[in-house]
């Protein structure tokens, strides 16, 4: 894996992460009881977005390391998704290999 592709998966999961971990433990105004004037019942009032975005840093790079063992080690490869066999059979001229 190249080192930029290495940055935009962790990128990727890092905010995906951060989509699904922003509404857990969410205060809205109308949970609380003080809706202020001109503001909707279900605006934050208390989102602890600082602990929530280390908490996302954390398992965004759990599930990277994962990520990159599976995809450096070819535990799963493309082929493994062929499910219609369209790519062509493996050639031992494709792996560079001397028969």
């Amino acid at each position: 894996m190249a080192f930029t592709s290495a940055i935009v998966l962790y990128a990727v999961l890092w905010f995906m992460t951060f989509l699904v971990v922003i509404p857990f433990r969410l205060q809205t105004q109308g949970d609380v009881g003080e809706v202020l004037e001109g503001t909707h019942a279900g605006a934050p009032e208390h989102h602890n977005l600082k602990t929530k975005a280390k908490i996302t840093t954390v398992l965004a790079a759990v599930m990277w390391g994962i990520l990159f063992w599976i995809i450096t080690s070819g535990a799963i490869s493309v082929r493994d998704f062929d499910w219609f066999d369209r790519m062509a059979p493996i050639t031992s001229e494709a792996h560079g290999t001397d028969g």
